[in-house]
């Protein structure tokens, strides 16, 4: 595990470091996290309006140039522009959607009064993602608060639609050029550690075909969710095991879970069709399009010589690779020197959920996620964000920035 260097933390001018961790206000930053929590943006139906409207005013009252863009009017995302150097360009990004609160009576606290208790903000969307939202957004006043002068120039990118995959979000503003920055930082729950990256995605569904018979007589028929039966077994002793040895030095190994399954038309009929849908997360280093031949061999294998039997394996979802920015970038190197300067963890790691951070890295922006909460919290009941989690992202978001900008 990488380090930071007691050198490195002069990356950040104590003058300026001094003046931006002054400018940010504890209770109005907890105040503005409260206020983004009571708003309701579930996705779906992916309504981020009052949300992004929120932020919009507060990026706006400190002297950011603010505009938004969508091509869904419910699903605005706002892109808040600060400084106008020649230097680097930095941009922060988080998103205002959130997911539903499932059975209202498995929350103590109501999931959008965004309670205040016991150091913690608790609510739909606390930590997922609207602290990380509050930190940048706070951070961002916070250095225009200090009359910093950056040498470049920083974004403030909060939009919609993450949750269910981020179509009309940041997969929209990538593809259409709305954004383009030397450096991203993708705020999500990583409890305040640097991640340099997250993993890829190689989703398969696994379809076994048989062939109907009575109940009565299922030797006349193939039983396809018996073959996939077998097919799960094979995985479980052959894959599984081989996916765990395939480690990295910043990431939980490589890993594969049956999440869905589905065969059979009725109770006295042999089926003859059953799927399963496997969750495959590869490192950094694993081709996705590897990973569905790597399972269908598997399955073939485990259902050959049964008659009537066959097997096809298919992507159902985007497959994507493992993200990696390098750990001796500036960009790296500058998170890093603002945890060092905190005293917060100064350890590289790696992002094991997606985020939005995959379509910058594809367009070959620098990438890292960094932000406050648990991931183990979210889209959970009772989700909660502490405190003082939140301020810590937020002074090392402004601290960061001071180190990739710069400014006077």
């Amino acid at each position: 595990m990488a380090t930071q260097t007691d050198a490195d933390t002069q990356m950040i001018p104590d003058d300026l470091a001094a003046r931006v961790l002054a400018s940010i206000d504890p209770n109005e930053t907890i105040a503005f996290l409260q206020e983004l929590v009571r708003i309701p943006s579930i996705n779906p139906p992916g309504d981020v309006r009052e949300a992004i409207a929120v932020c919009q005013r507060v990026l706006a009252e400190a002297g950011f140039i603010c505009e938004t863009v969508e091509r869904d009017p419910l699903m605005p995302n706002l892109i808040a522009s600060f400084g106008d150097g020649d230097g680097p360009v930095l941009c922060f990004n988080a998103h205002v959607d959130v997911v539903p609160t499932g059975e209202i009576s498995a929350w103590t606290h109501p999931p959008f009064a965004a309670d205040l208790a016991d150091g913690r903000v608790y609510g739909r969307g606390a930590g997922d993602d609207k602290a990380s939202v509050t930190a940048q957004v706070m951070a961002g006043v916070a250095l225009a608060r200090a009359g910093i002068v950056p040498r470049g120039r920083l974004i403030i990118n909060e939009v919609a639609d993450e949750e269910v995959g981020g179509v009309q979000g940041a997969a929209f503003i990538v593809a259409d050029g709305l954004i383009r920055a030397d450096m991203v930082i993708v705020g999500e729950q990583t409890e305040n550690r640097v991640c340099v990256g997250e993993k890829g995605s190689a989703a398969q569904v696994v379809t076994v075909y048989g062939r109907a018979a009575h109940g009565a007589l299922p030797w006349e028929g193939a039983n396809a969710i018996e073959g996939a039966a077998r097919i799960i077994t094979a995985l479980q002793d052959r894959l599984w095991p081989r996916l765990a040895e395939r480690t990295h030095e910043y990431f939980h190994p490589s890993s594969a879970s049956i999440n869905m399954i589905d065969g059979g038309v009725k109770s006295n009929v042999v089926a003859d069709r059953c799927s399963f849908l496997i969750d495959r997360r590869l490192v950094p280093g694993e081709d996705p399009a590897a990973a569905g031949s790597e399972i269908a061999a598997i399955a073939e294998e485990a259902i050959a010589g049964i008659p009537g039997l066959t097997v096809t394996v298919e992507n159902p979802h985007e497959v994507r690779a493992a993200t990696m920015a390098d750990p001796g970038s500036t960009l790296v190197k500058s998170m890093l020197a603002a945890n060092a300067r905190l005293g917060l963890d100064e350890h590289l790691t790696g992002f094991s959920m997606a985020s939005d951070g995959r379509f910058f890295a594809a367009a070959g922006m620098p990438t890292i996620i960094y932000g406050p909460g648990d991931p183990k919290l979210a889209h959970v009941p009772d989700e909660w964000v502490g405190v003082d989690e939140v301020l810590d992202a937020t002074r090392a978001y402004a601290l960061a920035a001071v180190a990739i900008l710069g400014g006077s």
